[in-house]
């Protein structure tokens, strides 16, 4: 076997972005360290400063990788259909890596290549009928929806995953107290697959409704 001398290959801001998703993905955001980035890329951490400055630039590179595959749907006339699908197009996307959430909640980062969504969202609230603060306001409370549907579904698959039988919360409900709880003791064990559905566009659609003004 040959075997490999001189200098190790030189890093790109690619591979780098790419290493530090699958530790994000694999282990959770709070994982990720330069240190054990720096191993897993098996350079230096000196290497990786080369790249990037800090944690927070780090994150700032991974979001702007993850929001370049963002899905960008045609968008009809109508002011709230408009709502509807930007805000769905916008679920999705994060649905797919739940972990970029964690991070826009509980830092100040964001990607500018995802500020389409706002800027849409806003502009059709607007359309719709609203002000601009008052759009601004919309759309941050399709925001708030948007990441509590998200965070919730995808907390609920790591305890289904982490839990080779029921849950707590499962157990719980299959034993509900008829006389005290009698419509939960009636959904009884159903009630893991009821609150797994994807009900976020029957949602997103009352939400919209009470949003734009009535003509």
């Amino acid at each position: 076997m040959e075997t490999r001398t001189g200098r190790p290959p030189r890093l790109s801001r690619a591979q780098i972005a790419a290493t530090a998703r699958e530790l994000i993905e694999t282990h959770g955001v709070q994982a990720l360290t330069m240190r054990r980035l720096a191993t897993e890329l098996g350079a230096t951490p000196m290497a990786v400063y080369h790249h990037v400055r800090n944690k927070d630039e780090l994150l700032l590179l991974v979001l702007d990788e993850a929001a370049a595959g963002m899905q960008r749907p045609e968008l009809p006339g109508e002011p709230g259909e408009r709502l509807v699908i930007a805000s769905r197009a916008m679920h999705d996307t994060l649905a797919r890596v739940p972990w970029i959430v964690e991070v826009l909640t509980s830092d100040d980062l964001f990607s500018p290549a995802a500020l389409w969504y706002p800027e849409t969202i806003i502009e059709a609230a607007m359309a719709g009928g609203l002000g601009l603060d008052e759009a601004v306001h919309a759309y941050r409370k399709i925001w708030y929806y948007t990441v509590g549907e998200i965070l919730v579904h995808a907390s609920a698959a790591r305890r289904r995953t982490a839990n080779a039988g029921k849950t707590f919360r499962e157990r719980i409900f299959d034993d509900v107290d008829a006389a005290q709880f009698p419509r939960l003791a009636e959904v009884g064990e159903r009630w893991a697959e009821l609150t797994a559905m994807d009900t976020y566009e029957a949602g997103l659609r009352a939400l919209v409704a009470g949003l734009l003004p009535t003509r």
